[in-house]
């Protein structure tokens, strides 16, 4: 337990780091963290006997990071997009070369593992965009990273004193619905008090970013946790002690950035 403290106390610090030195720290930072994960990602899938095209998907995955932040901080033209389609097709080309049994099956999870990890980050990192196109704002990528935040520790006191009933108990045992909605509440408040300090957005709208967060972050809790469970795998790494990977970490973000991002262009714009 001391060592999962100590652990998480300076990550936040690291995190929240990243965000408030600027644009460019924001998008290094997470640049590397969006392909470490997804080098967790594919040696998780290598322990079931799969061999994905791991060094084109990391950099292809680093061509669409870049490519999103080329858009939104140095105003990009949409067809340097196009520059990805090549690698796209060369998976398909390098397989021709592998004489691997189950080829399609390769290729696969070499996309599935862009999808469910990259592109996420992608939507995360667009947060800090969102309100102005050519303009980085920290606002809303550290208000989605608190409101997760709150909704983790709130679930897991919350689940501890009261959790009876299992929320999933097939992907994660120790999931309860009084967690659930105890991380609700908790992120709820948090939205709250962030709205009196980020003025531009209505409360309403933060509360509602919340429980989208909480939502869609427990659901893509439970994804890496079925991930791993077909897997028979622990955890995705073990680069932070006592919190096991970095996809451990920010499993939750990888299915409501997404869903935030959407909800939150849609009403700001």
């Amino acid at each position: 337990m001391k060592t999962r403290a100590i652990t998480a106390f300076f990550f936040t610090i690291v995190m929240l780091g990243s965000i408030f030195l600027g644009s460019y720290t924001f998008t290094f930072f997470y640049l590397i963290l969006s392909l470490v994960a997804l080098f967790e990602f594919f040696g998780m899938i290598k322990t079931a006997g799969i061999k994905p095209h791991r060094n084109i998907a990391l950099v292809l995955s680093g061509i669409i990071f870049l490519m999103t932040a080329g858009y939104q901080l140095l105003q990009f033209e949409k067809k340097f997009i196009l520059l990805i389609i090549p690698l796209t097709f060369l998976v398909f080309i390098a397989e021709l070369y592998k004489k691997e049994k189950n080829p399609f099956t390769n290729i696969s999870y070499t996309f599935a593992g862009i999808i469910y990890v990259i592109i996420p980050f992608c939507f995360f990192y667009s947060l800090g965009f969102i309100q102005n196109h050519t303009e980085y704002n920290f606002h809303l990528p550290l208000s989605f990273l608190l409101m997760l935040w709150a909704s983790d520790t709130g679930a897991y006191l919350f689940g501890m004193k009261f959790g009876k009933t299992r929320l999933f108990e097939r992907h994660s045992p120790k999931k309860s619905w009084e967690g659930f909605f105890g991380g609700m509440f908790t992120s709820v408040l948090v939205s709250y008090i962030i709205s009196l300090f980020f003025t531009e957005i209505s409360p309403f709208v933060f509360a509602g970013m919340a429980v989208l967060v909480v939502s869609f972050g427990t659901l893509g809790d439970l994804v890496e946790s079925m991930l791993k469970r077909s897997l028979n795998v622990k955890d995705s790494g073990n680069i932070l002690p006592g919190h096991g990977g970095f996809l451990d970490r920010f499993d939750g973000l990888l299915v409501a950035a997404p869903m935030v991002y959407v909800y939150l262009y849609l009403i700001l714009n």
